[in-house]
């Protein structure tokens, strides 16, 4: 597939009926969940009609029905370990009968569980062209959770599973090479953006320094993510012992929240944990630290670093996934070999005793991303759709979405 480059011609597309397929969803607080609803707020920005099919949050819940867009919410089971999370039921009958009535240009399925599996079903059946995303190495996750035997039966689910799609979308290349090395077909590159006007340094706050402790001199080592094993948080906190014993009065604060974060407040006491946090509160948890640990190894993409550069702060990650992809080693943030954990220690240990390098790196670090806007994104990914619509011969459907069931 030949993506087309942007151009005034985009202007012109006629509107797409894309049906969105997501076992998870805003305000739910994970990466897949903010990726797929930016996309979706994106796609509806650009004209484009969207139908999102997800599982209902909450017994009370009601579909949104609005102009140009319209859901609906199927049953789910609670995740084990992550209750805030529900997996789609299989719904293969519900998604039949709602393409059959209003029939979508094409099907993009964003997780590959039950849900996800019965829309690529229906979709198939019903000879409707199916995009997919991948976002999440499961396969990688079983060791933490004492099931590595799973790891190839999962790997060849996932395979089998995108390869029944039209197309893989992913947001490095990366993660393209990878996948086609491992027997991945129709693998397209979508880069992600990043919210610059939330995620800024404007944001700083004194009042919320001075809550950790910090004056306009402390470090602050910021880590935001969810608190699971897979995440390798016992890394970055390590590393900033290390760095605590450098600089006597840094602080570390943990934003997130998971099933690992009783024990971890246990471990380590003196660590501040300051919960989930969402928008502008976020935001200002980000630029209100210096450094940005990522220790994770199991990140497809990782929006917490492009979230950590937006809002001014020098990140250390592992070189891969969106640290390769946007971070120039000692320019603009710290790069170390994938899994190198003395490395990491070694750099998060220089980088704390300099002071005027952690000024450098923050301001090149916001300058990188300032570009990276979501807007520009959604028109390469309204590129790939309309490319898969065109080579399977459908017209577009010009009918409204009807609020009405």
């Amino acid at each position: 597939m030949k993506t087309r480059t942007r151009n005034a011609a985009l202007q012109q597309m006629s509107p797409m009926n894309i049906a969105v397929v997501s076992e998870t969803y805003v305000p739910e607080v994970n990466g897949v969940a903010i990726t797929v609803g930016r996309m979706v707020e994106g796609l509806r920005q650009r004209q484009h009609r969207v139908h999102l099919i997800r599982p209902r949050q909450h017994m009370r819940e009601v579909a949104v029905q609005e102009e140009n867009y319209a859901e609906d919410l199927v049953a789910g089971v609670k995740l084990p370990g992550y209750p805030a999370l529900k997996a789609g039921m299989p719904a293969k009958g519900i998604l039949l009968n709602l393409w059959k009535k209003r029939r979508p240009d094409i099907v993009h399925v964003a997780t590959e569980g039950p849900l996800g599996w019965s829309a690529l079903s229906a979709a198939r059946q019903l000879g409707i062209p199916v995009s997919s995303d991948f976002h999440t190495n499961f396969h990688s996750y079983s060791k933490h959770y004492g099931v590595a035997w799973l790891n190839k039966p999962i790997a060849a689910y996932l395979r089998y599973f995108h390869n029944k799609t039209d197309c893989t979308i992913v947001p490095t290349t990366e993660l393209q090479q990878h996948l086609r090395q491992t027997g991945y077909k129709n693998v397209e590159v979508v880069s992600r953006g990043v919210d610059t006007e939330l995620f800024h340094p404007h944001k700083r706050s004194i009042e919320l320094r001075q809550k950790w402790g910090a004056d306009i001199d402390t470090p602050v080592v910021i880590l935001v993510s969810r608190l699971a094993a897979e995440k390798n948080l016992h890394v970055a906190i390590h590393a900033f012992e290390q760095m605590q014993a450098v600089i006597g009065d840094a602080k570390l604060v943990m934003v997130g929240d998971g099933p690992e974060r009783t024990m971890l407040q246990k471990q380590y006491p003196n660590v501040i944990f300051a919960g989930m946090r969402t928008g502008e509160d976020l935001a200002a948890h980000y630029a209100s630290g210096d450094v940005f640990l990522n220790a994770s190894l199991t990140e497809t993409y990782g929006n917490v670093t492009v979230e950590a550069m937006a809002s001014g702060l020098a990140v250390l990650a592992y070189d891969y996934a969106s640290a390769r992809q946007h971070i120039r080693h000692d320019v603009n943030g710290l790069l170390v070999p994938f899994n190198d954990t003395t490395a990491f220690f070694e750099q998060a240990v220089a980088l704390i005793q300099i002071p005027d390098r952690i000024q450098r790196l923050r301001n090149r670090a916001r300058q990188t991303v300032e570009q990276l806007t979501w807007m520009a994104v959604m028109g390469q990914l309204e590129n790939v759709l309309s490319d898969i619509v065109n080579a399977q011969g459908v017209n577009y459907v010009q009918t409204e979405l009807s609020p009405e069931r």
